[in-house]
Formats: C-alpha cells, sequence, structure tokens
C-alpha cells in the first residue's frame, strides 16, 4: 500500500524575497569594496608609483600618488556606510498601528506604534540673556576731581561730567556727593516725556538697533519709559566747558608749602622728544593725547590759563623757591591756591599753543630761573 504524504510548503511572500535580496546585495557590495580597497592600495601604493618613478621620475609620481589620494577619498563614504551597517536591515514584528502617548519628567513624548519608533518633541530651551553692566554710584572723596574719578572707572572725563550734569571741567566737587558712573563709553540718559529710541538716537548721532539691544527694549520696552536711566553706547556727548581764563596767586610762603618728597618725577610716561638746552627751556614728553598729566612733587596751584606760545598751562609751587609748569595741555583739572600731592593728577595732554603734535613742555625755574628738570 503506498502512501502518498503531501509535505507543507512555505509560500514565499514579496516582503521576505527583497529582504533576502537586500541582505545578498548589501554582502556582495560590501566584499567588492573591500576587494577594490585592497586592489587599489596594491595598485595605486605600490606598483604605479614604481613605474612612474621609473618612467617619469619625482613629478610623475607625484600625480600618481595625488591621483591615488582622490580615489581613496572618493571611496571613503562607502567603507564608513559598510562599517556602520547602513546596508544592513533588520525585520521589525509586525505590530498594531496604533499611537500610545506617554510622559516623562521632562516631556509629553509619542510612540508610533505602526513604525515601532520613539516620536517625541522637542524640548525648547530659554536661554537667560546676559544682564547689562549695572550703573555704578559713587560717594566723592575729598581731593577727588572728575579727571581722578573718569581715570579710576576708565571713562571719559566727558562722558561722566554729561552723566552727571555738570558743564565746566572747574566746577568744585562736593565732598559726599553721590556721581552716577557710566558703565563704558557713551551717555547715561534720562527718558523725557515725548521721546522716542528714534529721537534719541539722532540726539546722540547712533542706530536705533544700539539703544534697543544694549538696554533690552526689544523684549522690556517698559525700559524707556519716563523718567527711566538708560544708557547709549558710543553717543557723542557736549565737551565740557574747558577753563582757559588766565588766573594766578602770589607765591605763597615757605610755611604755606608742603615739604619735598624727593627728586622730581616725570608728569607722564612718555617719550622724551627733546631735552633742556639754552634754546629750549623745558624737557618736551609726547603722549597719545588727553593722557594724565600729573604733578611732579608735592606743591601748590598758583597760576592757571591760557598764555601766548604755550597754549593752557598750570604751575605748582614748591618747597625750596622750586616751580613746575606743563604747557600745550588739553584740560586743566586744578585751580590756583589747590594743594596737590607728587602724583596727583592736574592737567591732560594736549596741543594747545605752538605745537606739533601732543605733549607737555615741562618746565622748572628755580628762583625764576628755568633749570633742567632732568637734574631735580
Amino acid at each position: 500500500m503506498t502512501a502518498h504524504s503531501r509535505y507543507p510548503h512555505a509560500t514565499p511572500s514579496p516582503r521576505l524575497v527583497a529582504g533576502r535580496l537586500l541582505r545578498q546585495s548589501s554582502e556582495d557590495l560590501h566584499s567588492f569594496g573591500v576587494t577594490l580597497a585592497i586592489a587599489a592600495r596594491v595598485v595605486f601604493g605600490r606598483r604605479i608609483p614604481a613605474f612612474a618613478a621609473a618612467l617619469y621620475g619625482p613629478n610623475g609620481l607625484k600625480f600618481v600618488l595625488n591621483v591615488a589620494t582622490a580615489l581613496l577619498v572618493l571611496a571613503l563614504p562607502l567603507s564608513v556606510a559598510q562599517s556602520a551597517g547602513v546596508f544592513t536591515t533588520t525585520e521589525r514584528a509586525p505590530v498594531a498601528a496604533s499611537v500610545t502617548a506617554i510622559s516623562d519628567d521632562a516631556a509629553a513624548r509619542a510612540l508610533s506604534a505602526s513604525r515601532g519608533l520613539l516620536a517625541g518633541s522637542r524640548n525648547p530651551t530659554t536661554v537667560a540673556a546676559q544682564d547689562t553692566p549695572a550703573v555704578q554710584r559713587y560717594a566723592v572723596q575729598k581731593g577727588d576731581t572728575l579727571s581722578t574719578i573718569a581715570e579710576h572707572y576708565a571713562i571719559a572725563a566727558n562722558d561722566l561730567a554729561y552723566a552727571n550734569g555738570i558743564e565746566d571741567e572747574g566746577a568744585t566737587l562736593s565732598v559726599g556727593a553721590e556721581m552716577i558712573i557710566p558703565p563704558g563709553r557713551g551717555a547715561l540718559y534720562f527718558v523725557k516725556d515725548g521721546d522716542t529710541v528714534a529721537s534719541v538716537a539722532a540726539r546722540f548721532k547712533v542706530e536705533q538697533s544700539v539703544i534697543m539691544t544694549y538696554n533690552r527694549l526689544y523684549f522690556e520696552p517698559e525700559h524707556f519709559a519716563t523718567e527711566q536711566l538708560i544708557f547709549v553706547p558710543g553717543a557723542e556727548v557736549p565737551a565740557m566747558k574747558r577753563v582757559t581764563a588766565t588766573r594766578q596767586i602770589p607765591i605763597p610762603s615757605a610755611g604755606q608749602l608742603p615739604a619735598r618728597t624727593g627728586q622730581l618725577s616725570w608728569p607722564v610716561r612718555g617719550v622724551l622728544t627733546q631735552y633742556y638746552w639754552w634754546g629750549h627751556t623745558g624737557v618736551d614728553l609726547a603722549a597719545p593725547y588727553g593722557t594724565g598729566i600729573a604733578a611732579s612733587d608735592d606743591g601748590v596751584v598758583v597760576a592757571t590759563g591760557w598764555v601766548a606760545v604755550g597754549g593752557l598751562r598750570v604751575c605748582v609751587q614748591h618747597a625750596g623757591g622750586l616751580q613746575t609748569c606743563y604747557y600745550h595741555t588739553s584740560a586743566v583739572y586744578v585751580t590756583p591756591g589747590e594743594v596737590v600731592s607728587r602724583g596727583q593728577l592736574i592737567a591732560a595732554i594736549g596741543m594747545t599753543g605752538v605745537t606739533t603734535g601732543p605733549h607737555v613742555h615741562w618746565e622748572v625755574k628755580l628762583n625764576g630761573v628755568a633749570v633742567n628738570p632732568l637734574a631735580y
């Protein structure tokens, strides 16, 4: 009795066939890429360079090496893709087509069951903008001048004066008075009724975006309300009225003068451009315009103001019959009768009078007779 048995046969599906073909193609492509890379290294790394070197010399060898390098670079993407398994496919188990929402501590995310992928939205992060430098306040101390305060905070004297409503560089600063200090080069300004960003920008000759950005007006427009203090970076402020009128006092008696502290110090760290000689009654020290000029020793200011040739100058009387004068200044920060100490700023480098560049003509007199400043 013959028994006929029927063996079950699996019916191949198109998806499985396509998967097998893709995997086989990937393996073949990978093998081909490896074989090609090995052959290229042998041919371009050994055979052809040797042949080119023998036939064409160094230039031929260089050309072949360049071509080989270019081909290897072009083959890199294929090698990297093979190593990373880009062409490898993974079969996924069929799942029901549904979307299940899940939550965690960070944010809600969605699980796409039909694709087996976790799809989540990005978490937006708000980055806090860096705060602008605060406006500092300073209580005036004894001996302070606009120049010394401005130099301490590394700002322009004109900017400091404008922020505090000072129009004359000779104005006296009251001890204990509070001054507001600009955070940099520019103008501190109290918004007035009727002001707009455009009008303030035009007033100080800057772009509107400069004011908007620095004061964060794009996001906090309330900062431009009336009486609010804003800062305008790079603003052009009105210059202070300079002290040019000649003022002087009689030479104080010996008992009214502070004692000498030693040899005279240079009034500025500059370049000595001209020495003392019979035709030149002082020493010239060149320095950038606006650089501070310091008193060479303790003494009393006896004269300030404009003189012919020398321009704007200041003179200080010292003990022992010695007097120092500083010419061609752009500004004077002291007044006659004021006691100054060694190293205190009394003026600024300028180009007033007859001069070819910014410098100070430093002159010393002993009992009214000009002497060499470097000898005292």
